[in-house]
């Protein structure tokens, strides 16, 4: 064969070779076979993500910036007036979620850790936004008391069919004897109206030995939320220490343990707690010895995914995978580990209303990566 005719055969011969390490490799599930696209890369410590009407999706990074990804690709520029963070530890620009009337009132809220001097605590603000910018910022929500440290700031949003906005908060870190305590906000789940104020119905509106904003007590860090397609309750996740990681079905008023009863050890090996139940406190519907460090939770109600359908799908940060919690009614009949070969940190997950799934990697070069039916 001489030279002529050779360079081209050469040429198909590395175009084929190309072609097949940019292909999609397939991940293979117990009821469906994936794909995975990532959408944007270069994201730091990225740890929500929400999705607009018109299709974009907003990112939170935890250094203080938020993102936005148009039309597939993500803007290099950060969305102007987001507030002052105090960034450190596990402390930053953390949830944001969309209001469900966006498209009239173009409202976003935004979760961080707040503070001034070495005080520190979970802020929610609600603001406006419009061609690439915050503006009319208001501040609906700050933890009392505001602490020292850098752990456990929950800070997980959702906003349920009836319009109330729910917040997460953590016990940080060094406080958690204070989670059995409603008289402050530490360990708690606060249910308020989109504008802030306190709902008249809340379970300790006017009775003096609680905060009015609380609508649940005894969490350690819950860092998931969600809503459960079918019944609308609100369900989250919390961290435990050395195991005992929790989903919980969030009930009115209702107690969820902690310290006083866990399935976990402290860090260091000692016991917390000798106890796993008690009295007027509820159960996890499922938790995890060891610990798989759950972030982000989201149920699928797409329709790409068929036999995912109803599922409960749970960010593992120290597990590094995406776990897929087969449900049945309020019960998990079976569990898988998904993306595990990636050897990455899941922070978020959520279902996209294009029917695929999201997920966010955490690191200081975060993706955001697509799950789509092979």
């Amino acid at each position: 064969m001489n030279g002529a005719c050779l360079k081209p055969l050469l040429v198909l011969i590395f175009a084929a070779f190309a072609a097949d390490a940019n292909a999609q490799s397939v991940h293979r599930s117990k009821q469906h076979q994936f794909t995975i696209t990532e959408v944007a890369r270069g994201l730091r410590n990225p740890w929500s993500l929400a999705f607009l009407p018109n299709g974009d999706m907003l990112i939170s990074e935890r250094a203080g910036r938020l993102r936005i990804v148009r039309g597939g690709q993500l803007d290099p520029a950060p969305i102007a007036g987001v507030p002052k963070v105090k960034a450190g530890g596990q402390g930053g620009l953390l949830d944001v979620i969309v209001d469900p009337d966006f498209a009239e009132n173009q409202r976003i809220y935004l979760s961080y850790s707040g503070g001034t001097g070495s005080g520190a605590g979970t802020e929610v603000v609600r603001a406006r936004l419009d061609d690439g910018t915050l503006s009319d910022a208001q501040l609906l929500f700050t933890a009392e008391p505001k602490t020292r440290g850098g752990r456990h700031f929950g800070s997980r949003l959702v906003i349920d069919r009836d319009g109330y906005l729910y917040i997460s908060l953590g016990d940080r870190g060094d406080h958690m004897d204070e989670a059995q305590n409603p008289k402050n906000h530490l360990g708690s789940i606060i249910r308020l109206n989109r504008d802030g104020s306190v709902p008249d119905d809340n379970p300790f509106t006017g009775s003096g030995d609680a905060k009015p904003e609380i609508w649940s007590y005894g969490h350690r860090n819950v860092q998931g939320m969600a809503i459960h397609p079918s019944s609308g309750a609100i369900w989250a996740h919390e961290h435990g220490p050395r195991g005992g990681d929790e989903v919980n079905i969030i009930r009115r008023g209702a107690n969820y343990g902690w310290p006083a009863i866990t399935y976990g050890i402290d860090y260091s090996g000692a016991i917390i707690s000798d106890k796993t139940e008690a009295p007027g406190m509820e159960q996890p519907v499922v938790y995890w010895v060891p610990s798989i460090a759950p972030s982000g939770m989201a149920f699928y109600d797409g329709d790409r995914f068929p036999e995912w359908r109803g599922d409960l799908f749970v960010g593992a940060l120290r597990g590094q995978h995406l776990r897929r919690l087969e449900m049945d009614g309020e019960n998990v009949v079976d569990q898988e580990l998904l993306l595990a070969d990636l050897g990455e940190r899941i922070r978020d997950v959520r279902s996209g209303p294009d029917g695929f799934l999201y997920v966010l990697t955490d690191s200081p070069r975060g993706r955001l990566l697509r799950l789509e039916p092979q």
